[in-house]
């Protein structure tokens, strides 16, 4: 939609103040741990734009609360897996050569939104040190969701994800549906189906100030079955609030349940 729509289509702009009311209603508290996955253009005109967004989730979640978000930057990785789009054969070893490592201060995201673009600039976001699947942090649990956050543990229970469950996170999808919502991944890592095999992955990144090539092995994520997993969940009665946030269509689900559901659905569906 176009900004010049998105105007004509709003009684009145949203703004921060009014994102709050609508987050709390959601059921958003203070102190609450929230994974958000969103759309700006979903909400609606918004006086500030993603900033008034990220300013309205970190008010709602207050000082005890701790805000995560993935800042993945698929761009960092082995270009021989590259689909969309590929490169020729030809450019793979130079590309592995030459790509600079992952910075988190540095490497921008992939396809992530401005809502994740403008929480990583945020002074107080932290960001987890995997090279092509990181995720961002602001709050007290900031530490202790991003790190360590290893190659080859990309969302399993050794990953942000592994410890969000822990801390009995809740999952916010603002204004998207299930096939954003990489919470579903670690369902995945705990799933067993019979063509579940690792397959082979690279990056680069510093290792004691230099540059490195590595490798390692991990299942090809695939979220394309995530909206029938949100489905079922949904028709079997799971604990998911609904609701506006400005004009987007919102979900709050605790991620325990979700994930427990997830890895059974998968295991015997996938």
């Amino acid at each position: 939609m176009s900004e010049k729509a998105a105007i004509e289509q709003a009684l009145a702009p949203e703004t921060v103040e009014s994102l709050s009311v609508d987050l709390r209603a959601l059921g958003l508290t203070d102190g609450m741990t929230v994974i958000v996955h969103s759309s700006l253009s979903a909400i609606g005109w918004t006086a500030g734009g993603a900033q008034a967004v990220v300013e309205a989730l970190l008010a709602v979640a207050g000082p005890k609360g701790t805000l995560v978000m993935p800042t993945h930057s698929g761009q960092v990785s082995d270009p021989a897996t590259w689909v969309a789009p590929p490169v020729p054969a030809d450019w793979h070893q130079p590309i592995r050569d030459h790509m600079p490592a992952y910075d988190p201060l540095l490497t921008p995201t992939r396809s992530m939104g401005a809502i994740v673009d403008c929480f990583l600039r945020h002074p107080d976001t932290h960001r987890s040190a995997h090279p092509s699947f990181s995720f961002g942090a602001n709050g007290v649990h900031a530490a202790r969701v991003l790190e360590p956050h290893e190659p080859a543990h990309m969302f399993d229970e050794s990953s942000p994800l592994g410890r969000l469950y822990e801390l009995k996170a809740m999952i916010l999808l603002l204004g998207v549906g299930h096939i954003n919502n990489t919470s579903l991944h670690l369902a995945e890592s705990r799933a067993s189906w019979a063509a579940k095999t690792p397959v082979a992955h690279g990056a680069p990144v510093m290792v004691d100030g230099r540059r490195r090539w590595v490798e390692w092995q991990s299942i090809e994520p695939d979220e394309d079955d995530f909206p029938k997993v949100g489905a079922a969940y949904s028709a079997a009665g799971g604990s998911e609030r609904l609701g506006p946030v400005g004009s987007a269509d919102c979900r709050l689900v605790p991620m325990r349940e979700l994930v427990d559901f997830g890895t059974d659905w998968i295991s015997a569906n996938r």
